[in-house]
Parts: C-alpha cells; sequence; structure tokens
C-alpha cells in the first residue's frame, strides 16, 4: 500500500531509516531555483545525525555540480553530499578504459568530466574505440538524427554518463542521454549505463551495507525503479518529471512504469 505524505511530511517516517538517497534535479531544484522546503528537510535529517547523498543522473563530475548548487545558495555542508553519474563514470573509464581512444556525444558544456583523458578525444567517431554519450548535440535535438548518426557504429560500446530519458528546465521538457542510448540500443548497439536505476552509483557513492534506505525522487524508471532493484524503499516526487501525466489513479501510473512505490508527497518537505 502506497501512503501519501503529503500532508504530514517526511518527519512522520525519517526515524524509520538509516540512510536517504536524495535526488537533485526535480526535488531539491527545478534546474532554475531551489525547492526551500526540501533543502529544510536536509536541515532537519542533519539534527537527527542521518546520512544522506545528494544523488543525481548529471553527466559531470561531483565538483561541477556542488559549484551550480551553491550558486543556487545551498550551502557548502549540504552541497559536500552530492555524488553524480559522471563521477562515478568518471572513475570507472580513467580504470577501464585508459589509453582507449573515445568519441564524445553530447553538448560542449558536458566536456570537462573528460578533461583528464582529454588528448584521446577524437573528432571523427569511425577513429574512436567507444562512444561516451552524455547527451544531445547542441545542434541536433531530434532523436531521429542519432538513429541514422549511429547506425554505422554498432561496433563500438556506448558508455552512458545520465540514464535519464528526459528532465524538465523549469517548465521545458529536454531530451537527456538516456534517451540517445536507448536509440542506439534499439538498432543494436551496445550501452553501458552509469547512473540511476543500476547498482553501482549506489554502492560507490556510501557504504549502504546493513543500513534501511530510502530513496527519494522524482523519476519512475530511474529514482523508483532504482530503489525497487536494491530493495531500497521509495519515496515519490509527484510534482516532477510526471507530474503532466495522469496522477489521479496512482496505482495505474506505478503499473504503466512497473515499479512499487511505498511513499508519495506532492513535494519533499519535513
Amino acid at each position: 500500500m502506497t501512503v501519501n505524505l503529503s500532508n504530514k511530511g517526511l518527519r512522520e517516517i525519517a526515524n524509520s531509516f538509516d540512510l536517504f538517497y536524495i535526488d537533485i534535479w526535480g526535488v531539491l531544484h527545478n534546474g532554475i531555483k531551489l525547492n526551500y522546503e526540501a533543502v529544510n528537510v536536509l536541515s532537519e535529517l542533519d539534527k537527527l545525525g542521518k546520512e544522506y547523498v545528494l544523488l543525481t543522473n548529471a553527466p559531470r563530475p561531483n565538483s561541477d555540480v556542488i559549484k551550480f548548487l551553491e550558486k543556487l545558495g545551498l550551502d557548502n555542508e549540504k552541497s559536500s553530499k552530492v555524488y553524480t553519474s559522471g563521477q562515478g563514470s568518471l572513475n570507472y573509464l580513467s580504470n577501464e578504459k585508459k589509453n582507449q581512444k573515445f568519441f564524445h556525444l553530447g553538448p560542449e558544456r558536458d566536456f570537462n568530466l573528460f578533461e583528464n583523458f582529454k588528448s584521446l578525444k577524437q573528432n571523427k567517431p569511425e577513429e574512436a574505440e567507444y562512444l561516451i554519450c552524455t547527451g544531445l548535440f547542441d545542434s541536433h535535438r531530434n532523436l531521429e538524427f542519432y538513429k541514422k548518426f549511429l547506425s554505422k557504429f554498432l561496433n563500438k560500446d556506448m558508455i552512458c554518463t545520465n540514464p535519464d530519458l528526459i528532465v524538465d528546465r523549469g517548465d521545458v521538457t529536454e531530451y537527456c542521454a538516456g534517451s540517445v542510448a536507448k536509440v542506439f540500443e534499439e538498432i543494436g548497439g551496445i550501452v553501458k549505463y552509469f547512473g540511476k536505476p543500476y547498482s553501482l552509483v549506489y554502492e560507490k557513492s556510501i557504504n549502504n551495507k546493513n543500513k534501511s534506505v530510502l530513496c527519494i525522487g522524482d523519476n519512475l524508471n530511474t529514482d523508483i525503479r532504482g530503489a525497487n532493484l536494491q530493495n531500497f524503499s521509495s519515496l515519490f516526487i509527484l510534482n516532477g518529471i510526471h507530474k503532466k501525466e495522469n496522477q489521479n489513479e496512482l496505482n495505474k501510473l506505478f503499473e504503466k512504469y512497473q515499479v512499487n512505490v511505498n511513499y508519495v508527497q506532492e513535494i519533499l518537505k519535513w
């Protein structure tokens, strides 16, 4: 049974958990401004001595997201809890793809993720040994372009640094790297994903062994499915990426995405 905490608040269940994985985009901010109710939740968890990770499918190093959150007004202590899918990808690439040439598929602003091995970047995908996908090219926002473009490179593995399919930037919905990776898989390509819902990002961000865990997020495909796959409890934020879908019958929405949800809230608040 799914319990609605919109009126009672997270404080109703907070003491039942040791560790909280909290999504950033869609929960802590909307791409433009902080949700101060959610920031207050972090303060209350700090008071209780609870552990939490600000876990995000951002194709950037931890340091970049920390700087962005501080620019929005989040204090240093809270922002230090960030762990990104980009950081997980970077750690993997540094160890497993050392000295291999790659082609970067995504916007130029993401490239600082690969600053330490930028000499291996190839301008033509046919000259690369593998592909790194952080998103869409700024000049090509239609997924049909990628179906044709990637069909020539099915012999190369793709590393996807953000499994999210879409994100809301304010009121505008945009495609993410996960949508491009999905296209690549559909035409026969092989993708290795870093980020929610896959297990490595949870394990590498903090020690979660023998702890009762609550995953909080607005994305049923990543945040909530990730909780289900790790056998963690979940709190789904309604006023996020799925807010434009019919939420009058939540059970049908959860069936559509084939997930189980323990708790829901309109927005994250104490």
